[in-house]
């Protein structure tokens, strides 16, 4: 919401200065988004005469001019405009000034032999217009070296503020003056507004039509007639204040509308009676009705809320009007309407024809049903100020809604909720000032709430109101109590403090935190195992984004993909957050998941003079899960590495981490080409998802002490063996059954060799280990360590069926 300080002062009578009012806003709630004060930003700029311009020497298009800006010593400047001359009087930058129209900032330069100290300037140089052709020409009687600014009018600060949705009623300047005034740094300015007496009935009849139950998609519509207007270009003062807010002038009739909009939050709509034919009904779009609106758009309108005539729809309900009954500089008789729209309606049509417009904003968050009438009036009243006419009597189809929303408001609730101790008196005084009204004096009153607050339904929204304008900033702050002599709980969760360590024990591995959203496409949705009905959005705030995501996989592989369309090929991405297999509680998840594109591996990506580059593969998600795992310091002696997972990994080159066949933690492996084709991936795609939720809770420790740490001063002694083993047996189960044959001497396993060919029988396969082996009290003599190999090799026959290869 933009207004200038010039139309705030229209409502609200003050002596505040431009910061205490953004400090005022900010403070009762209405954000200052941002100052823009032209007259700070063309400060340097001043009016001077042009007192000679000759044709420069060195260049046809160039003229040389001496300009006086005020100070009495003429500087040279060199120009391209084609209308400089010598005696008009234009707007002048000196060295140092910085141009917006140009992104630069002036220095004293040589152009084609020539010194020029400074710049005559066009609007668009100035950030004004979008006219280039030449340079400003200002009238005879300009004052010369007065800033530009100032004489112009532009010294008008243009305020913007961040409204809540709640908020309809500051939609409008009005609104905002009337939360300041209740702060006490000003006056609202509410004389009423006089009607307006109209001569005769309006000859254009209205009428609504809706089903039994559907009346309430529009309460009231009023319209009015008024002849013998002239249309044209709005004033200046108009025009003014409606480009610093940021909209178009168009002609006077549209620009009154618009002005009104924003003044009071009071959308309108004017139709040219000439292209009206016969009376309006307000009803249903029939089905394949279609409009050409306003912004030259056909739109199919199914069943919204449409206003009609006996031709056919001219305006699409509260959201826009049609090309074909639109007013131009033609336009001598004008039909002006105002109506209540269903919010809920209004939003429900916008959102599916993806029309956004100031009308639609305010109808669809709700505006004041008892200023429709009188907003009607103030239209009138300006149409016929500026443009001249004749008006009719307003024909009213409806009723203006009843709202005796009447609460029960004990005072002692603002210390309650709020923990403030305010005086009845300045309570009363602020809820007051809101346009509350109060009936009672005790300890409780009965509060009804003003027809444009529809935001404010019981006592804790009172207490809001309170303590906003009250500041609060008089919230006294207090410590919570703390018993002496007690040890203090951690405030974190298992699960919270798991989140915190994945990120950054995934960012240690060279990867990069991503932030998707929670919703996902459908089809994708359904590729990861969700896609249900009831984890579809009702009210998705993009058709793309229609599910609840079942995994951060699939919001992961498209920002990749994403990154290597613009030349980033080679990504490690992670994300952590939440997942949901349904619309229960328990249904959601917090996982980690992370992927790796291209040759993004983990001891660095990309292509390198010492070697070719590898693409990741299935190991390397492999071992950022494992990793994740063992840095979240769960144990992982029960850990099990299974081959295979779900359907968006690929079936040969995956597995599953799982603490037995129930206790499935998380996946890893190289994405499904189906997978692939169905999202338009390209290139290799490795990924892991790790459910934190389903790993193993750490076990009570009594203490955080860590134990001694000890080390052996004797050398550890390193056994290779060769096992042949049944192709279907799991590596990972031969290593297990390594590491029981002496757990105490046994430190470490590991696969170095896989061979399958001759020498090996069909059907079976080859599996290298090599068995680390730590004395601890002594070294361990031949004997010994004979012993303990010929101990694996049985404990590995007995639990795999594995025979040492010869």
């Amino acid at each position: 919401m933009k207004f200038t300080l010039s139309w705030l002062k229209d409502h609200l009578d003050t002596e505040a200065s431009l910061a205490t009012i953004a400090e005022t806003l900010t403070r009762i709630g209405l954000e200052v988004e941002g100052i823009a004060d032209k007259a700070a930003d063309l400060r340097p700029y001043v009016i001077a005469k042009v007192l000679t311009a000759e044709q420069h020497p060195n260049a046809d298009r160039l003229r040389v001019c001496t300009v006086d800006s005020g100070d009495g010593q003429p500087l040279q400047v060199v120009c391209g405009a084609p209308n400089a001359r010598a005696g008009m009087l234009s707007v002048f930058a000196p060295p140092g000034t910085y141009v917006p129209g140009k992104n630069i900032t002036l220095s004293v330069g040589t152009i084609r032999g020539v010194e020029s100290r400074g710049m005559l300037c066009s609007g668009a140089e100035l950030g004004l217009s979008e006219d280039h052709d030449g340079i400003l020409d200002l009238p005879a009687d300009a004052p010369i070296g007065t800033p530009y600014a100032l004489w112009a009018g532009l010294d008008d600060p243009v305020i913007e503020i961040n409204l809540t949705p709640n908020r309809s009623d500051c939609a409008s300047i009005h609104g905002i003056a009337r939360d300041l005034a209740a702060t006490g740094i000003g006056t609202l300015k509410s004389a009423p507004l006089p009607p307006v007496r109209g001569e005769g009935a309006c000859p254009v009849s209205v009428r609504r039509e809706f089903g039994p139950g559907d009346e309430g998609a529009c309460p009231l519509f009023a319209l009015r007639l008024v002849r013998g207007v002239k249309n044209g270009p709005s004033p200046e003062w108009m025009q003014k204040r409606l480009r610093a807010i940021g909209l178009r002038p168009i002609n006077t009739l549209v620009d009154i509308t618009n002005y009104v909009t924003f003044d009071r939050g009071r959308p309108l709509h004017v139709f040219d009676a000439n292209k009206v034919a016969g009376g309006l009904v307000v009803r249903r779009a029939h089905p394949g009705e279609t409009l050409e609106a306003l912004d030259g758009k056909t739109y199919r309108l199914d069943d919204a809320v449409v206003i009609a005539d006996e031709r056919g729809v001219e305006s699409i309900a509260g959201i826009m009007g049609g090309q074909a009954s639109g007013c131009d500089e033609g336009t001598t008789d004008v039909l002006i309407e105002s109506a209540l729209w269903d919010p809920r309606d209004i939003a429900r049509t916008g959102r599916r024809l993806g029309i956004v417009t100031d009308a639609r904003y305010r109808f669809e968050r709700g505006v004041d049903p008892a200023f429709a009438l009188p907003g009607l009036d103030l239209a009138t009243r300006l149409v016929l100020d500026l443009c001249g006419g004749t008006p009719s009597e307003a024909t009213v189809a409806g009723d203006v809604p009843e709202n005796e929303h009447i609460i029960d408001f004990p005072w002692t609730e603002v210390r309650r909720l709020a923990g403030i101790e305010l005086s009845r008196a300045e309570m009363k005084v602020s809820l007051e000032s809101l346009g509350f009204h109060l009936a009672g004096s005790g300890d409780r009153v009965k509060v009804l709430t003003p027809s444009w607050r529809p935001d404010v339904e019981g006592k804790a929204d009172l207490v809001e109101e309170i303590v906003r304008i009250a500041g609060l900033d008089r919230i006294e702050s207090k410590p919570l109590p703390r018993k002496e002599a007690t040890i203090v709980k951690p405030t974190l969760t298992v699960l919270q403090k798991r989140t915190r360590l994945a990120k950054r024990a995934l960012a240690t591995r060279g990867m990069l935190e991503a932030v998707t959203w929670s919703f996902i496409p459908h089809d994708d949705a359904v590729l990861f195992g969700g896609g249900g009905a009831d984890l579809a959005l009702a009210n998705p705030i993009a058709a793309d984004l229609s599910d609840m995501r079942p995994s951060l996989v699939p919001s992961l592989l498209r920002a990749a993909q994403s990154n290597a369309d613009r030349g980033f090929g080679d990504v490690a991405l992670f994300e952590v957050g939440q997942c949901f297999a349904n619309d229960q509680p328990e249904g959601q998840s917090i996982r980690a998941a992370g992927i790796r594109r291209g040759n993004a591996r983990h001891e660095g990506g990309g292509r390198h003079w010492s070697g070719t580059a590898e693409a990741v593969d299935a190991f390397e998600a492999k071992a950022d899960a494992l990793a994740l795992v063992a840095a979240l310091g769960v144990p992982t002696g029960g850990l099990q590495v299974v081959a295979g997972g779900p359907a968006w990994l690929h079936p040969g080159r995956s597995g599953t981490l799982q603490f037995g066949p129930k206790g499935v933690v998380g996946h890893f492996g190289e994405v499904h080409p189906r997978v692939m084709k169905a999202l338009d991936l390209k290139g290799t795609l490795v990924a892991f998802e790790i459910v934190l939720d389903a790993l193993p809770l750490p076990k009570y420790k009594p203490t955080k002490v860590k134990p001694p740490l000890a080390l052996s001063d004797l050398q550890a002694v390193s056994r290779d063996f060769a096992f042949v083993v049944s192709r279907d047996v799991a590596a990972a189960d031969l290593l297990k059954a390594a590491q029981a044959a002496e757990r105490k001497l046994i430190v470490g396993v590991d696969v170095f060799d896989l061979y399958e060919g001759p020498g090996v029988p069909e059907g079976s396969k080859s599996v290298a280990v090599a068995v680390r082996l730590q004395p601890i009290d002594k070294t361990l003599t031949d004997a010994e360590i004979e012993a303990v190999s010929a101990k694996i090799v049985a404990e590995v026959a007995k639990k795999t069926g594995a025979t040492l290869r010869a």
